[in-house]
Parts: C-alpha cells; sequence; structure tokens
C-alpha cells in the first residue's frame, strides 16, 4: 500500500475520531468548577488509531479540583464515555480519558521537560472554556516550551459559556457547604486513585495527585516509543 493511502487513511481516522469526541464536548459546559478542557495526546499530535481514546487536560477552579473531578467522572461515566481503566487498550477506543487534572497553581507543566511534551502542549485543542482561561494556560507553559503561544480561535473550540445547571451548582457549592463536600470527596478519591495505582501502575509512571493537581499517566512507555521515531 502506497504511502499516500496511508497517509489519507490517517486522515479520514483522525477526522472521524474529532467528529465523534466534538460530540461529546458538550458535556463540558455542565460539569461545575469546570473552567476549560483541553484535547491532549494522539487528538492533538494527529496519530490516532482505531484504538485511540480522547485524551483531555481539565482545568479546575482552585479549592474544588477533587468536586470537578467528581462530576467530570459522574457525566462521562453516566453517558458510557469514560475510560474507566488506566489500561486494557481494548476497552479504551474512544472513551474519554480524563487523566489530568489543574488548577491555576498547577497549569505549568512539572518537569521533566522533553520532546514529547513540547510537542503536546504546543498542539494542545481548547474544547471547552472562555479564552482568557485557556490563554492564561498556556502562558503559563511559555517558559519551558522556549516560546510563547498565544490563544487563538479555533473551530473546534466549539463551547465557552457555561450552562444554567453548572452556575447553579456552583452557587451552592462555592461556600462552606462545598468546602465540607471537597474534603470528603479527597478522601474518598484519594483511597480509591492509591488502591488502583497500586493495582495498574506500570513504565516509568508519571503521577501527581494533590489539592492543586491530579495526573495520571501510570505507563509511560508509548512517550519513550514517540521520542524513538522523532530520531530516526
Amino acid at each position: 500500500m502506497g504511502a499516500g493511502i496511508l497517509l489519507r487513511q490517517q486522515q479520514v481516522l483522525h477526522d472521524k475520531k474529532w467528529i465523534k469526541f466534538l460530540g461529546r464536548t458538550w458535556l463540558f459546559r455542565h460539569i461545575p468548577f469546570l473552567e476549560f478542557a483541553l484535547a491532549a495526546g494522539s487528538m492533538a499530535l494527529g496519530n490516532v488509531k482505531p484504538d485511540s481514546d480522547f485524551d483531555v487536560i481539565v482545568g479546575a477552579r482552585r479549592g474544588r479540583i477533587f468536586t470537578t473531578r467528581f462530576f467530570s467522572v459522574l457525566a462521562f461515566g453516566v453517558f458510557g464515555w469514560r475510560r474507566k481503566k488506566l489500561s486494557h487498550k481494548e476497552a479504551a477506543a474512544d472513551k474519554v480519558c480524563l487523566n489530568h487534572f489543574v488548577t491555576e497553581r498547577s497549569y505549568r507543566l512539572s518537569p521533566p521537560y522533553n520532546e514529547y511534551w513540547k510537542n503536546l502542549y504546543m498542539n494542545l485543542v481548547p474544547v471547552y472554556g472562555k479564552g482568557e482561561r485557556v490563554g492564561a494556560f498556556f502562558a503559563a507553559n511559555a517558559g519551558w516550551l522556549g516560546s510563547s503561544r498565544d490563544y487563538l480561535d479555533d473551530l473546534r473550540h466549539v463551547h465557552r459559556a457555561p450552562s444554567f445547571f453548572k452556575k447553579a451548582i456552583e452557587k451552592v457549592l462555592g461556600g462552606r457547604m462545598g468546602d465540607l463536600f471537597e474534603r470528603r470527596l479527597k478522601r474518598l478519591q484519594l483511597a480509591r486513585i492509591e488502591r488502583s495505582l497500586a493495582a495498574e501502575s506500570g513504565y516509568k509512571p508519571r503521577v501527581a495527585y494533590s489539592d492543586t493537581e491530579l495526573e495520571f499517566h501510570p505507563h509511560t512507555k508509548r512517550i519513550e516509543e514517540y521520542l524513538e521515531q522523532l530520531t530516526k
């Protein structure tokens, strides 16, 4: 099969994946305390496969990261769109992988940095949120990227405004009741996260979980494979 045909097949698969993913991004505008969502992984880099999932970086409001994750998991789980396991590729195709939540204090990616992360962050695609918040995220990473990436309008950035439901829940959980809810969710989620990582953690895991960031990349072999391809 010629290189041109393979390239065209890859582009068709990429386009189909984007159409399916964009058909699900409306859900982000209903999730309380979620400030923006960025498409990452193979969707951003353009090297999708039939079994590829939809990696997402989620921006959460400070002090509500566990609440944001709770509602995100709940919402995408109800529709059957969430990737539940960190392994098992056969169950990952076209699932939304909520593997990285950041707050304003953790917008800047933690080191080590390499060409994989540089290429990824230069190609992240906003799919929900206000341009100012997305722009602040890009600005926070400008130093290690070596260049400033300004926020630019993208046709895939379809949803920007929060829903009435989202604003109503944020009002209810914005004070002391929300603080209590956050603390309880933190205890429950940390216990579950630690059990899951103990069972599934693999090759050179990149994992962080705190009040400011939740990052789950338990298998980073694919990153090394990507870097090896760049040197060929």
